[in-house]
């Protein structure tokens, strides 16, 4: 049997919907952020990037995308 490509690539990056642990705001970030990403409302940090996926230091509320 011979394998079949695939016609439309899914791509593995994707976007997350991250709560912040210090304030509760939501935020979506990209989840291979190349900076650093910080809360809008309490400046704190929610993603570092790690060369690859970044690293979240929030809780993913949901996966979009």
């Amino acid at each position: 049997m011979k394998k079949r490509k695939i016609l439309i690539p899914i791509p593995k990056s994707r976007f997350l919907r991250i709560k912040c642990p210090s304030c509760g705001n939501e935020q979506i970030v990209f989840d291979h952020a190349t900076f650093p990403v910080k809360c809008f409302v309490c400046s704190s940090l929610l993603a570092v990037p790690t060369g690859g996926k970044a690293k979240v230091l929030g809780e993913v509320v949901r996966v979009l995308g």
